[in-house]
């Protein structure tokens, strides 16, 4: 696109928008004052041009957007580089401009920028939960590669939301759900704490008018009473660092209207009993004079025990530092009371905007960029991950965590999610050391995997070769890496069942046909029907997704087969053996055997069995409301039925870890005994300071392996009992 040296259509339709423009370059300069504002205006009249002919809903030129993108920028003391990037950053997803002519104009720096904020528009997703996804991830390895991008973005939102009103009703709430969740989170953890709170004040403005209208209202008229309480609080802490020759600011910093929402919806108390709606924040000139500080604050109000957290010698993970404490003031009330030096302050407000590298030119990596670690590590594991979804949970909960701060036994530093265990904590430490975790030890004591971890903790893994991830882990752990490779395990465990069934199958079939794998006849026909090997379609054999009835009227297309009046190969092969977990399902094998969640069938329940895609076999009840659809593909319909006779017994294997400790055997044979349960074996070895177990027994129902469990777990030392398949080793805790 050429610009257009026309300067009467540019000032016809730059009216409105000049002012707009003059203040941003007062901005800059209040901060760059030897700027050259030469390729600035050269932007500004390039992105008018582009822009021309688009209005917002509001009625007002688009280009009034992109200045204002560039305006929240430059408050934010960002390079002119970003600032112009800013400016152009909706030129190629909303005009006929190109990256290249971006790239041309303006350089391979600001091409980048603006590429880095485009969104996935010219790409066909099937749902919008795999664009956004799609989208989020661009957005994060660009920011990865230039930490500007999200900036931009985050100004970008920022302004949108402002001007959200302006939008069709139905599209407010979409918008105002994606900043509250993602965005905001998003500046929170990148430490530009007044962008995520403006961002979150108003995603609730426009989620939940009412509540927001109140509170503004609330806060407003309560606003008088608060600054008299805060003053009566200040000035005694003045006087005395004065006399302590302390130079000091001191502010009361009021909460915003988000945060008093959820103040209000966790304590479940109206906003007449939130007392806390103001904090007090001190700013010092030295790190040394805020630990003063704090001691002269300690010596004027009564500190609340367990409310004290020393940010400054540990940081958060967005790179936060500051002394919080809490105080007992005047009339009774609790006040916080916030403690840091100037430079502390600015990283507060301004996150990685007051860390900008770029600023003076400087290269290289900063403090900062350490605490982008996760974004890349987020990245590498989402290059596997191909489910919309699942890279979705995994943004939102590194977003959303707060830390706790554990260490190893050789004393280094793990930083975890508030909430984690020692499972987490393996996986932080190392993949493999999570793979094959099964017990720990906090402070030298053992303790469950699903212990939460405190701050301060030293923890150490013990692990198993013999050890691997089972399901009931995902419903404890608290991080995205941790719930990523457990994921992972147990897919590789479910893909290696499916080829294993698919492959069974598959060679009894060429066995009734007289073939071999290695057979031109059998071998030609895989691509005709659509696999690129063997091995793929064993895999959709294994899964239900493929009969073999078809491969053989491929092979044999001059055969006639017989209308099938009876079960399908598939169906008439699964129709051999047991399940081990103690029903007979028509004598389904026992390796992808599944109870509907939606019916929860137990003994005693009429049930039927379903073929399922990907999950072989799911048991239903014959009332459950889903089954009417599933009726209607009687080919996948089989025939299953409880094996609970009389006196009949069913074989489970558990397996047991507890403390190393004398007649921890005889306790547990003995608590067995009482519920009349037979054992077939038993066999249990010693590791350091724990003791592992598998139990071999007998039942009749599951009720009756509930209480053995139950028993079990009740037992001093023991401290963990789980019903495992005896074949394939998964654990599935009750």
């Amino acid at each position: 696109m050429q610009i257009l040296s026309d300067t009467t259509i540019l000032r016809k339709n730059t009216k409105s928008i000049d002012p707009l423009y003059k203040l941003l370059v007062k901005n800059i300069k209040s901060y760059y004052a030897d700027i050259d504002t030469t390729l600035l205006k050269k932007a500004y009249d390039f992105g008018m041009i582009a822009h021309l002919k688009q209005r917002r809903y509001s009625g007002e030129p688009y280009f009034v957007h992109c200045l204002n993108v560039a305006l929240i920028l430059s408050d934010l003391k960002m390079d002119p580089t970003t600032i112009i990037a800013g400016m152009l950053h909706d030129a190629v997803e909303d005009t006929g401009v190109t990256l290249d002519e971006i790239k041309k104009e303006f350089g391979e720096t600001i091409a980048n920028l603006v590429d880095g904020v485009t969104k996935i528009s010219s790409l066909k997703f099937q749902s919008n939960e795999a664009r956004q996804a799609e989208t989020f991830r661009k957005m994060l390895l660009s920011m990865a590669q230039d930490i500007r991008v999200i900036i931009i973005k985050f100004a970008d939102r920022l302004h949108n939301m402002r001007t959200l009103n302006h939008l069709p009703v139905k599209k407010r709430p979409r918008i105002a759900l994606e900043t509250r969740d993602v965005y905001a989170p998003l500046a929170h953890r990148l430490g530009i704490s007044r962008l995520k709170t403006e961002l979150e004040d108003l995603a609730l403005k426009h989620l939940d008018l009412d509540v927001y209208a109140d509170l503004v209202k609330k806060v407003h008229e309560s606003e008088e009473e608060r600054e008299k309480y805060i003053n009566l609080i200040k000035a005694p802490i003045e006087e005395e660092l004065r006399n302590h020759n302390i130079k000091a600011t001191i502010a009361g910093r009021p909460k915003s209207y988000y945060s008093i929402y959820q103040k209000m919806k966790r304590r479940n108390r109206p906003f007449d009993e939130i007392y806390d709606l103001q904090a007090i924040r001190i700013i010092v000139d030295k790190l040394e004079e805020c630990y003063y500080a704090l001691g002269i604050v300690h010596s004027k109000y009564m500190p609340v025990y367990d409310r004290f957290k020393d940010y400054i010698a540990m940081p958060k993970i967005n790179g936060y530092q500051s002394l919080h404490t809490t105080v007992v003031g005047p009339e009774g009330k609790m006040v916080e009371i916030q403690i840091r030096t100037q430079e502390m302050h600015q990283m507060a407000e301004d996150g990685i905007a007051a860390h900008w590298k770029y600023k003076e030119g400087v290269k290289g990596t900063t403090k900062f960029e350490e605490h982008l670690g996760w974004v890349k590590e987020l990245l590498e594991r989402q290059m596997q991950e191909e489910d919309p979804g699942d890279f979705m949970e995994h943004l939102k909960i590194n977003l959303y965590q707060d830390e706790v701060f554990v260490f190893t036994p050789a004393g280094d530093l793990i930083k975890l999610a508030v909430g984690a265990t020692p499972v987490d904590f393996a996986y932080a430490v190392h993949t493999n050391i999570g793979n094959h975790c099964i017990a720990a030890k906090v402070n030298g004591k053992l303790v469950s995997l699903k212990t939460e971890l405190k701050s301060g903790q030293q923890v150490e893994i013990i692990t198993s070769q013999n050890q691997k991830p089972g399901q009931d882990w995902l419903s404890f752990v608290k991080t995205s890496k941790a719930r990523h490779w457990i994921k992972k395990i147990l897919r590789e465990e479910q893909q290696t069942q499916t080829l294993q069934i698919g492959g069974e199958i598959l060679a009894k079939f060429l066995k009734k046909y007289k073939l071999n794998e290695d057979d031109p006849l059998f071998k030609d026909t895989i691509p005709k029907i659509g696999f690129k090997n063997i091995e793929s379609l064993k895999a959709a054999i294994g899964r239900g997704e493929f009969m073999v009835e078809t491969l053989a009227k491929k092979i044999f297309p001059e055969k006639e087969e017989p209308e099938q009046t009876g079960d399908s190969f598939f169906v008439k092969f699964l129709k051999r053996a047991r399940s081990v977990s103690g029903i007979r399902v028509a004598g389904m094998e026992n390796m992808l055997i599944h109870f509907a969640k939606c019916c929860q069938p137990v003994p005693g329940d009429r049930i039927i069995g379903y073929l399922s895609r990907g999950k072989g076999v799911t048991i239903h009840r014959t009332d459950c409301k889903n089954m009417i659809k599933l009726y209607e593909e009687k080919e996948r319909i089989i025939e299953v039925e409880w094996d609970t006779e009389e006196k009949h017994k069913f074989q489970v294997y558990l397996s047991i870890l507890g403390e190393d400790r004398k007649n921890l055997l005889k306790d547990i044979t003995l608590s067995v005994a009482k519920l009349d349960i037979n054992i077939i074996q038993v066999s249990f070895k010693t590791e350091e300071m724990y003791a592992k177990g598998n139990l071999n027994i007998e039942v009749s129902d599951l009720q009756h392996l509930t209480k053995v469990i139950n028993g079990l777990r009740k037992i001093p030392g023991v401290f963990s009992v789980e019903r495992v398949d005896n074949i394939s080793g998964i654990s599935e805790e009750m």
